[in-house]
């Protein structure tokens, strides 16, 4: 096991969660995330990373599957302008890879938010520090372990 894996494994345990990790195999975007899980596109949580231009640190937007972050939106919901998060940035301060990067069991603190439309499920599935491993969570549960502000950072759909 990762110690990536391990890491979000043990932030599950910590917060009394017996975990439902599952292994898949291609599920590099939500879709193929959704398929291998079973749940529609929306229950999968993208961890989508930006780099605040202000203070260097890298941004946490959690994000249901079918939404794409709004740019604009999330810098005025981080109080700073925002850009790319590059490799070294996301896995100085979380720990894991891009493509791997779990809401939980980050290696330093970082600020998150939460898209709404994650709450309208009883269950959501995150990235479990790998990009082949995701875990089960109730929304209510991710945002709190997660410590995400919720908040209206994706695109309109019309």
């Amino acid at each position: 096991m990762s110690k990536s894996l391990k890491r979000v494994r043990s932030a599950l345990d910590g917060a009394g969660i017996e975990p439902d990790i599952q292994e898949t195999t291609g599920s590099r975007t939500a879709e193929d995330a959704a398929a291998a899980v079973g749940c529609v596109v929306d229950q999968i949580v993208k961890s989508i990373i930006f780099r605040g231009e202000v203070s260097g640190e890298a941004i946490l937007f959690l994000t249901a599957g079918g939404n794409r972050v709004d740019a604009g939106k999330a810098s005025i919901l981080a109080d700073e302008p925002l850009g790319k998060a590059d490799a070294s940035l996301v896995r100085a301060q979380t720990g894991f890879a891009i493509g791997g990067v779990s809401p939980i069991g980050h290696l330093n603190p970082i600020r998150a938010f939460l898209d709404p439309r994650l709450m309208d499920f009883e269950t959501v599935w995150a990235a479990a520090g790998t990009p082949n491993h995701v875990f089960a969570v109730q929304p209510n549960t991710l945002q709190s372990l997660s410590g995400a502000k919720s908040g209206d950072f994706t695109l309109s759909s019309d």
